[in-house]
C-alpha cells in the first residue's frame, strides 16, 4: 500500500478524510499532506524552505493529533503553506516522539484554500489494517 488520503462526506461544517500508509511514519506523513491540500492549492506549492519540529504524545493516536495540531499551529504562526513531510518517530513504554521536518513557502493568497481551525477529536482514528499498514481517520474544523 502506497501512501494516500481521500476525503469523506461525513461532515457539513468540517472536513474529514482518510490518510493510509504502510507505517506509521507514511500515514502521519500523508495525513498532513491531506490537511494542506484543504489549506492550500497543494500542487502549487515549491519547496523553497523547511521547518523541522518535535512532538511527544502516549499513544500512536494522540500521536497524530498533536503531530497535525503542531503543524497548522507552526504553518500560522510561521506563515508558510507545505507540500511534502518527512517524518521519524520512535516509542518507548508507549510514548511516542515524532521529528518532522515540512517544505514549502511563505503564504501568499492566490496558493490560499480554505482555512482549518484545529484538529477535532471528533472521529479520530489510527489503526493497523491487517498487513496492510495504517489508516488513520481525521476532521477538521473549518
Amino acid at each position: 500500500m502506497k501512501k494516500s488520503y481521500n476525503f469523506l462526506d461525513d461532515l457539513t461544517s468540517d472536513v474529514m478524510f482518510e490518510a493510509f500508509g504502510q507505517t506509521l511514519d507514511e500515514v502521519l506523513e500523508a495525513s498532513a499532506e491531506a490537511m494542506f491540500a484543504v489549506i492550500c492549492n497543494i500542487e502549487k506549492i515549491e519547496k523553497r524552505t523547511s521547518l523541522t519540529f518535535e512532538v511527544s504524545a502516549p499513544g500512536e493516536q494522540n500521536l497524530l493529533f498533536e503531530f497535525l495540531s503542531t503543524l497548522l499551529t507552526e504553518s500560522e504562526i510561521k506563515g508558510f503553506f507545505f507540500k511534502e513531510f518527512h517524518v521519524h518517530h520512535e516509542s518507548k513504554n508507549n510514548i511516542f516522539f515524532l521529528s518532522a521536518t515540512a517544505y514549502g513557502e511563505k503564504i501568499s493568497p492566490e496558493k490560499g484554500g480554505t482555512v482549518v481551525k484545529g484538529i477535532t477529536y471528533y472521529g479520530l482514528k489510527l489503526e493497523r489494517i491487517d498487513t496492510q499498514g495504517y489508516r488513520a481517520q481525521v476532521a477538521m474544523d473549518i
